[in-house]
């Protein structure tokens, strides 16, 4: 008997955590991961990145400054988490009167990012990606900073942010690469090795530190992504890589 042919990244459909065979109990499992590592999870971003996180999130606001500054922008950050995305881009703003929301399913994450943002306007959601309670054409600017990779079907993620874009709205998906070369075998080490062994003794949780690195091999590579984007409805689209390729910027235009 012939062996089943392993799936290719051109095949994959959404993120896949262990156990989970559906969109629904792969929902509840990514939920759960991150409600587990909520605690820990701006310390080890921060640690296992060496800040480097930092300094994506600021460029990638800085990408998006001029709809920011523009006047009565409205901006939704998706798979906010505790909200540095969304906290980079309010501040980007500088003192227009855009208006910015922050949307994630894990309770525990949107606790600590309204304990963050204390004094600012950003308004926290408690909703999922794949099917947002907003309206048609409500925003000027999407973004998603490496939650991306963890919904269910990201055709339909990209789906739903066309929807809600307005015409020429954008979007902007931050997420992880894998570069090529001698680089990417020494990240390959970092990121599948040291990277999970330091997590689980931080957060004191396996799963989610075992999770994200096969996360990261399983996403389909940006021309994919690309191609995806443009099926989604976009005539516009490009990546750019962020530190040789360790990260990268999807963006696109309505």
């Amino acid at each position: 008997m012939s062996k089943p042919a392993q799936q290719s990244n051109s095949d994959v459909i959404g993120a896949a955590p262990e156990g989970a065979a559906d969109a629904a109990s792969t929902a509840r499992a990514i939920r759960a991961m991150f409600t587990s590592i909520a605690p820990r999870y701006d310390l080890l971003n921060h640690l296992l990145s060496f800040n480097i996180d930092r300094i994506w999130r600021r460029r990638t606001a800085r990408t998006f400054a001029h709809i920011l500054r523009r006047p009565h922008s409205q901006v939704l950050d998706l798979c906010c988490g505790t909200g540095d995305l969304s906290l980079a881009l309010s501040r980007q703003a500088a003192r227009t009167d855009a208006r910015f929301f922050g949307a994630d399913f894990s309770h525990a994450m949107l606790q600590r990012a309204a304990v963050k943002s204390t004094g600012t306007k950003l308004c926290w959601i408690e909703a999922d990606a794949l099917s947002l309670p907003f309206a048609d054409s409500s925003f000027d600017l999407v973004t998603a900073a490496f939650g991306f990779r963890n919904l269910a079907n990201y055709d339909a993620g990209l789906r739903e942010i066309f929807r809600l874009l307005r015409p020429e709205g954008e979007c902007g998906i931050l997420e992880f690469g894998e570069p090529p070369g001698l680089l990417g075998k020494m990240y390959r080490l970092y990121f599948r090795r040291v990277l999970p062994a330091v997590g689980i003794v931080v957060s004191g949780v396996r799963g989610p530190y075992n999770y994200l690195p096969a996360s990261v091999a399983r996403f389909p590579g940006p021309q994919r992504i690309l191609n995806s984007i443009r099926q989604a409805g976009f005539p516009e689209a490009s990546w750019q890589p962020y530190t040789f390729g360790i990260a990268g910027l999807y963006r696109a235009k309505k």
